[in-house]
């Protein structure tokens, strides 16, 4: 009975032991306390509530002003930690940056389409004095190049020795018409129709009535005063006073500038947005202050393969003659007002030629770069097709400096999360080698002898094993009988 109950004390022991020794190398016993407590101590603290406009006006609880925005909650060591992209920049450096925002607004678009252009002779109204006869100038009214004249002004007088025999031809058969009428009506009325052939051939020389019954003096015989077809102005004069002229060589070449083209060149990538009728303003450094309004008349079929442009023609009014022909410019071509569409301004989105970035205040202080698609251009608007919502309001002034600060945040971070890699890396190595000891210590306990293996793979040393082994029972009743 007394050998039983020693047994049992014994191999109770054994048990306590292993039980505590296997307890005591466990990973959760003593590592985790510390890590909760660290987390919940991380935790920030809010002090109190601060006026969002920074006026001296704090809360102990969530608030609202007078226009309705949150109270902003001061934390326990500085401000709370921001999510991950935001940028976070302290009110004294908003203030010093001056970081301006608006709102994201839907309203109608009128897209503008700007395009260099240059002021053009209208080709329609462009008038030549080529005589269809020989003859020579004998006195040149119109003898200087830009000078402006009116409807009916003369411009020259010809002489023509053909002009002369037809207008001889003319008035003899004229006169005998009128001799023969009562004695021989068949002879006269043959005259008729030689007077009548004559004055056909004077009118094909673009001889007009007027102008056919000043030939009827004998001072001004062969001779033919050519007046202006219009309000005009002379641009080109190749003939002086006294040359000779051959039938339908130019003399004089006029415009009238009273309507001018302005011709457009617009660029190939926005040339489709372009339709007649649009309106269009035209500006020109040569006229500072000015603007000239017009309308889209043509476009042209063809694009220029030089310079991947289409031309426009625009018509102008020029009633003063300030649009002079070579004057250069720029023109903008208002499109039809489309349907409204979220708008912010231009100097809202950050264009990095692949992306474009919009910083969007998510409170003061706090800002949100996002990705944005941008659509059409009107003036300092731009149309936003995705990226924001309305009401949202984006960073209009200074966010390139905010860029600059997320880029050094985002910097910051990195460096943060690769210093809190190395040092997680080499506290764990002496866990790693724990347990590759104790895993390689397990190999060499399963080669021994089956009657060891038996055993608890945490039991206690091998003389405990030996003064407890039950393999020679005798000895251990001789030493219990010596003992007693």
């Amino acid at each position: 009975m007394k050998r039983s109950y020693g047994f049992a004390v014994a191999a109770a022991l054994v048990m306590a032991l292993a039980i505590g020794w296997v307890a005591g190398r466990a990973p959760w016993s003593e590592k985790e306390v510390p890590v909760t407590e660290a987390a919940t101590s991380s935790a920030p603290k809010i002090l109190y509530y601060r006026n969002p406009m920074g006026l001296p006006d704090t809360s102990p609880v969530p608030k609202k002003d007078s226009m309705g925005m949150d109270y902003v909650p001061v934390y326990e060591g500085g401000d709370a930690p921001a999510a991950s992209g935001t940028v976070v920049v302290s009110p004294e450096k908003v203030q010093r940056l001056g970081v301006r925002t608006e709102p994201v607004r839907a309203r109608r678009l009128a897209p503008q389409i700007k395009a260099s252009a240059t002021i053009e002779v209208d080709e329609t109204r462009q008038y030549e004095i080529a005589p269809k006869f020989e003859g020579w100038v004998e006195r040149l009214f119109a003898n200087q190049t830009g000078m402006l004249v009116k409807r009916g002004q003369a411009l020259l007088e010809v002489y023509s020795p053909d002009l002369l025999a037809a207008q001889e031809e003319f008035h003899i058969a004229e006169s005998a018409a009128q001799a023969l009428q009562t004695a021989d009506p068949e002879s006269a009325a043959t005259m008729r129709q030689l007077r009548d052939a004559a004055r056909s051939r004077l009118r094909n020389w673009d001889i007009s009535g007027s102008q056919l019954s000043q030939l009827g003096g004998s001072e001004s015989a062969g001779n033919l005063l050519i007046t202006s077809p219009a309000n005009a102005v002379i641009v080109d004069k190749p003939i002086v006073q006294g040359a000779r002229f051959a039938p339908g060589e130019t003399i004089l070449r006029l415009a009238d500038l009273s309507t001018v083209w302005l011709i457009a060149d617009v660029p190939a990538s926005i040339a489709t947005n372009v339709a007649i009728g649009q309106q269009a303003i035209f500006q020109s450094p040569t006229l500072p202050g000015r603007t000239f309004e017009g309308r889209v008349a043509f476009i042209q079929p063809m694009f220029a393969m030089q310079t991947r442009t289409l031309g426009v023609r625009i018509e102008m009014p020029n009633d003063d003659g300030s649009l002079r022909p070579g004057l250069f410019g720029d023109v903008t071509i208002t499109q039809d007002e489309a349907e409204s569409v979220l708008v912010v301004p231009r100097t809202a989105v950050l264009d990095s030629g692949e992306r474009q970035i919009a910083f969007v205040e998510l409170a003061e202080g706090r800002y949100e770069p996002r990705e944005v698609e941008i659509g059409e251009r009107a003036g300092a608007l731009l149309e936003i097709r995705r990226g924001l919502a309305e009401g949202e309001r984006v960073v209009t002034s200074a966010n390139f400096l905010i860029d600059a600060e997320s880029n050094l945040q985002s910097a910051l971070e990195g460096f943060s999360a690769h210093k809190n890699h190395a040092s997680t890396g080499s506290s764990a190595t002496p866990a790693a080698v724990e347990s590759s000891g104790a895993a390689s210590s397990h190999p060499t306990e399963a080669t021994k002898p089956d009657a060891q293996n038996d055993s608890p793979p945490d039991s206690p040393p091998e003389a405990d094993h030996r003064n407890h082994s039950p393999a020679d029972p005798h000895a251990n009743h001789n030493q219990h009988e010596g003992a007693h």
